[in-house]
């Protein structure tokens, strides 16, 4: 339970209207009934909410309330894709590719810069969840003494843009 805590809501764009009617209950009555029970529990908590949709065009469409958008919206701020923050790219690659050699107990081997070119002329549609998941992927698969440019998924190549690389 998120009393007295946060509760991050994540893709609230993608739920659906009865689902947004019960978490806009809940927010302004602070009150719940878990699944499966009988008992009204209060809980004093902020939220945070995401989503990569626009949701004032949802709204407009009819595939999101309005009410929940104006309760949620209360310090709204952007975040740009991952496409337009490039020079992050090489940055993340490198804390990504720390975190996961420690938890998977991989020595940390280097990344050949060739290599963090290629990551970084990807369009990443999937934003940082993707680039994580494709450093993670290959701190698990490469065991060679470094993760070279051969060893970029084959997907990632045939969809980087060329803009002076």
């Amino acid at each position: 339970m998120a009393h007295e805590g946060t509760l991050f809501l994540d893709e609230v764009g993608d739920m659906s209207l009865a689902t947004q009617s019960k978490v806009l209950r809940v927010l302004q009555e602070q009150k719940f009934e878990r699944v499966g029970g009988s008992e009204i529990l209060e809980a004093d908590f902020r939220v945070i909410a995401a989503s990569n949709k626009n949701l004032e065009q949802e709204i407009e469409r009819g595939n999101f309330r309005e009410d929940l958008y104006y309760r949620l919206n209360v310090v709204p701020f952007y975040v740009t894709p991952l496409r337009e923050r490039q020079e992050d790219i090489p940055l993340l690659v490198n804390h990504f590719h720390q975190e996961f050699s420690l938890a998977y107990g991989r020595r940390i081997n280097k990344i050949i810069p060739e290599a963090v070119d290629l990551l970084a002329q990807y369009e990443w549609p999937g934003n940082i969840r993707e680039l994580k998941n494709v450093i993670e992927r290959l701190v698990i698969m490469v065991s060679s003494n470094g993760i070279k440019a051969e060893h970029i998924p084959s997907n990632i190549l045939e969809k980087r843009r060329i803009n002076g690389f």
